[in-house]
């Protein structure tokens, strides 16, 4: 309990303190996300937030994991430090998709062969139990890599991915520390308490954004929670074992990772890359319902808090009944929002051809008259 609380504290301190050096450093150097017609801020913001948190982050995590014998902790601190370096470089000065890729997967490899954390059962879903080792490995590499992505695309509003990251990482933070695995309880608290102290300075109106330097380290540290969830909850043995386990874990990262699957699946049924920009997000829903960037993201930690709180104690259901209530939620809630979005849009659309018409028709009709009668009527 006493490590969990001084990295709480230790990561909030650090992350507090570096923001305000990290807002004038990216000033000095003009390290700035440029507004465009597809973002939703109207002004340059910096965009090194990400340094601040991971730089609380790391510090905590060092100082109070426990060293233990054989523990994976090492490899996940490369991990997270490769995946820190690949969002960097893509903040400062741009990588291609691919690069992105190959970064995520090295990063993966370290947690997934040297950390020995990986996908090895379905644990009753569909009646399948335990996976071919060829496909435990597809499927392990499949999850961190859209994970990693899915909190990276949903940091397109003030506060979003910052607030969905803090719950999902302290909630996992209190079952661990309740089960005693104290080394992914200080890993989950310490990013929340960073995210925690950045969100002071992200909140809208936002003074910086944390950029993939940040996204992409919140998507991994939470793949990797997960991961080691589904491993301890799963276990009939543990201190807490929970029912329908991959489901519960679903529900847990429900909005970043239902929006990216949705998204990715869209694109390439439209014969674009799933990596391609559109306004085709929740966010961009909740947005076009006139909600403004504090709105729109405590509705979706919210709808995020429900689906927890709500797989939790119908964890009874069994994996796949469970995974299908969750998905069919999921869809549900996304299909309304889409409804109302385009009814809101048609609408708007309909007003603004409606307007100049209006304007048209109110408007004194001139008669040019000449001694030979009505050359022309305007």
């Amino acid at each position: 309990m006493e490590n969990v609380l001084i990295a709480t504290v230790l990561s909030f301190v650090v992350t507090y303190f570096s923001i305000p050096i990290l807002i004038r450093v990216a000033e000095l150097k003009h390290l700035y996300d440029e507004p465009d017609e597809r973002k939703t801020h109207k002004q340059r913001i910096p965009t090194l937030g990400g340094i601040g948190f991971f730089s609380g982050f790391i510090i905590a995590a060092t100082v109070c994991v426990p060293t233990l014998q054989n523990s994976p902790f090492q490899y996940m601190m490369a991990a997270f430090f490769i995946i820190f370096m690949v969002g960097m470089k893509d903040d400062i000065v741009g990588l291609s998709p691919l690069k992105k890729l190959i970064g995520q997967l090295v990063a993966s490899f370290a947690i997934i062969y040297l950390g020995n954390l990986q996908i090895t059962g379905m644990y009753g879903f569909l009646g399948i139990t335990t996976l071919p080792s060829n496909i435990s490995l597809m499927l392990t590499y499949f999850y961190f890599v859209v994970v990693i992505n899915a909190f990276n695309l949903i940091d397109g509003v003030d506060g979003h991915a910052g607030s969905i990251g803090l719950l999902v990482s302290a909630v996992l933070g209190a079952y661990f520390l309740h089960v005693g695995e104290i080394t992914y309880a200080v890993l989950g608290f310490a990013l929340a308490g960073g995210l925690a102290s950045f969100l002071i300075y992200n909140i809208s109106p936002a003074r910086i954004f944390m950029g993939d330097t940040g996204s992409l380290l919140i998507g991994l540290v939470n793949a990797v929670l997960v991961l080691k969830f589904i491993e301890v909850a799963g276990n009939p043995a543990s201190k807490m074992p929970i029912g329908a386990t991959p489901a519960v874990a679903i529900a847990i990262l429900i909005v970043p990772l239902f929006d990216t699957l949705r998204v990715f699946s869209v694109r390439m049924l439209q014969g674009r890359s799933p990596f391609s920009a559109d306004r085709n997000h929740i966010h961009h829903y909740l947005l076009d319902l006139r909600l403004d960037h504090r709105q729109t993201t405590l509705v979706s930690v919210s709808v995020n808090a429900v689906f927890i709180a709500g797989a939790y104690f119908l964890q009874g259901l069994g994996t796949t009944v469970l995974t299908i209530v969750v998905v069919g939620a999921a869809t549900t809630f996304t299909g309304m929002l889409y409804l109302a979005r385009k009814r809101k849009l048609t609408l708007k659309t309909a007003t603004t051809i409606a307007q100049p018409a209006a304007q048209n028709a109110a408007a004194p009709k001139v008669l040019r008259v000449t001694t030979g009668g009505v050359l022309q009527d305007k």
